[in-house]
């Protein structure tokens, strides 16, 4: 693999690991039309996973000092209520992150098996836009995300685990769970954000061990991947913040419905 192409991979992984429009379900459609095939690089997807985890540790750094800060602030202080809504807000992270291990553990197999029926992905991403242009209609809530409490902390976890589904975007289904649940706009986009540390630790932590395969001959070229896909995962995070908080995701709802429409017209027509 080429330097260049490692960051072409990266810049892709950085800008569809947030957008609402699932890059599971690009890649599926991709393989079936154009017969793309994985690069079976799995340690270099590692890599890539990596530079969008760092690039929402290093957006929400501030955020996430402040709630392992309020773990250990236990006693009664000037600021006890933030810190106790700091761990409130870690407590529903919790819950919706093994709300999400449970539906993969339960039915993780069935999910990724519809990786290989792209026609169900086609319709997915329809599925999808209508979710998130449903998302923008929906008006912004008072409640802030460390109240949203245990119910809709189970339901978001619950939407995150279906996302497996390739079609179905994982940032976008969270975000549009939270505001349907009531939670207010700006705390639903980083809700979802930091939903995701979790769950890309979760995907990639059974493949860890592949680091003793790494040649060192390559660890330039993965160091590009992960850099791009930091950069420009960093770049889509502030980006999408900004359209979640004027109700603007519906631009993306478009595209999915156009390339949905265009698969399952390509794919009835036996192509």
């Amino acid at each position: 693999m080429s330097f260049l192409s490692s960051i072409l991979l990266g810049i892709m992984q950085g800008l569809t690991e947030f957008l609402p429009i699932s890059s599971s379900g690009h890649l599926v459609l991709a393989q079936h039309f154009w017969g793309l095939e994985d690069t079976g690089d799995t340690l270099f997807e590692i890599f890539l996973h990596l530079g969008t985890l760092l690039a929402v540790l290093v957006f929400f750094r501030r955020k996430i000092w402040a709630l392992i800060v309020s773990l250990a602030k236990w006693r009664n202080t000037v600021q006890n209520q933030e810190h106790r809504h700091n761990r409130n807000l870690l407590l529903y992270l919790a819950v919706a992150s093994v709300v999400t291990g449970a539906v993969y553990l339960a039915a993780g197999d069935w999910l990724e098996s519809l990786f290989s029926r792209p026609l169900i992905v086609a319709c997915m991403l329809l599925a999808t836009g209508a979710v998130v242009y449903a998302s923008d209609l929906v008006k912004s809530s008072k409640t802030p995300s460390a109240e949203m409490g245990l119910i809709r902390s189970s339901v978001i976890g619950l939407i995150q685990g279906i996302a497996i589904i390739p079609g179905i975007s994982r940032s976008g289904s969270t975000i549009a769970g939270a505001l349907f649940t009531g939670v207010k706009r700006s705390d639903a986009a980083e809700f979802s954000f930091l939903l995701s540390i979790p769950a890309i630790l979760g995907a990639n932590l059974v493949s860890l061990e592949k680091f003793r395969e790494l040649d060192k001959g390559q660890t330039g070229i993965y160091l590009a991947g992960f850099a791009a896909a930091f950069i420009a995962g960093y770049l889509v995070i502030s980006f999408l913040i900004r359209l979640i908080q004027q109700a603007k995701l519906k631009y993306f709802a478009y595209y999915c419905w156009l390339a949905g429409t265009a698969g399952v017209i390509l794919l009835l027509a036996g192509k």
